[in-house]
């Protein structure tokens, strides 16, 4: 199922919008800006510098013995071909960062043979762990490495560390797919099989730069101005009361949805017309609701926001918030329920540009 920004999208493709296309602004000559995105983690790094918050850590497990030197080449490819994963946040004398490209080099690949340990599998998840609470320093970098793990004939696992401020969830498939691409190219002894890039990271944080000013920044904030006015915060129930400094020590737990109810799911949403991520958003506003006694449900909830063809091939932190506000007024049934998170979120994607935080100044 295609994700709501795709869907968007398209249906604007189709109806012959220019959703690419429109002139990218020229780098300037000087100081390269910090997009949008990077400029918040910029900023919060600098108020937690030894912070592995936004550390990300993603493993790929190779079949059979893997040929380490086109592996070493295609990490070399990757981060030669996106220059944000050359790039370091610098502050300039006055205090403003910006981006500083690094030249391509051969990208270091330490081999680390676990194969001799007790217990194979679990040195690999300790030490792919312990890598990923290694911090980064964003103005010295590199802001990525990598470690490949033999953990005995046949098995080995790369282990690939970034910090968020150069990658995201959508960069994820677009590295595995082109280090793949590369590798099975280089192996094979064959050239680089890519397609130049049209534009990098930084070309993006120049255009948004200068586009998101003036009237259509603030026909974007007028959006949310009268979207959010009068929003207040949820009143849940806690099991015990908030610590006075907020911790980042937590976990995960999966669950099981039985597919018959899967099934349900994507039924009931091909009626109503509306994505999966509408029907659970729909389900998460009604039990948030319910349990803080109140019609008016905020949601934030993060978007890819890459809603520019050129911006979907690239490596990157493109990622912003979108407030998601709910009106459960009424006793509405399930399906109204849907039909008016439709609404809202097809109203959130239609001004997703504007930075989360720029929302926040213009709501105080």
């Amino acid at each position: 199922m295609l994700s709501d920004a795709k869907r968007e999208l398209l249906k604007r493709r189709l109806k012959g919008e220019q959703v690419s296309r429109r002139a990218w602004e020229p780098r300037p000559d000087g100081p390269l800006p910090l997009s949008f995105a990077q400029q918040r983690l910029w900023f919060l790094s600098q108020l937690e510098p030894d912070s592995t918050e936004y550390n990300l850590s993603m493993r790929v497990r190779w079949d059979g013995t893997p040929d380490v030197a086109a592996l070493g080449a295609a990490l070399s490819g990757v981060v030669a071909r996106h220059e944000v994963l050359r790039t370091r946040l610098v502050a300039g004398a006055d205090g403003v960062p910006h981006q500083v490209i690094d030249a391509p080099a051969p990208f270091p690949l330490p081999v680390v043979d676990v194969s001799g340990s007790a217990d194979p599998a679990q040195t690999v998840r300790e030490l792919a762990a312990a890598d990923a609470q290694v911090p980064f320093d964003l103005s010295t970098g590199p802001l990525i490495r990598a470690t490949l793990l033999r953990a005995g004939d046949g098995e080995h696992v790369l282990v690939v560390a970034l910090h968020h401020v150069v990658f995201d969830e959508w960069s994820d498939s677009v590295f595995h797919r082109e280090l793949m691409a590369l590798y099975e190219a280089f192996r094979a002894g064959e050239a680089d099989p890519l397609p130049p890039l049209e534009v990098q990271y930084a070309d993006y944080a120049v255009w948004q730069r200068q586009s998101l000013r003036g009237d259509v920044l603030e026909g974007q904030l007028s959006y949310w101005r009268d979207r959010l006015s009068g929003a207040a915060e949820l009143d849940l129930p806690l099991d015990r009361p908030r610590p006075p400094v907020r911790s980042f020590a937590g976990a995960t737990m999966g669950i099981h949805i039985p597919d018959d109810v899967a099934e349900g799911l994507r039924e009931l949403s091909r009626e109503c017309g509306v994505s999966m991520f509408m029907t659970l958003l729909s389900a998460y506003v009604v039990l948030l609701g319910r349990h803080a006694g109140s019609d008016d449900v905020v949601v934030g909830t993060p978007v890819a926001n890459r809603n520019r063809a050129e911006t979907e091939g690239l490596i990157g932190f493109f990622v912003n918030t979108l407030v998601m506000r709910t009106d459960l007024s009424g006793d509405p049934s399930f399906r109204e329920v849907l039909g008016r998170v439709r609404e809202t979120a097809l109203g959130a994607y239609a001004h997703q540009d504007v930075p989360f935080e720029q929302v926040v100044e213009a709501l105080v």
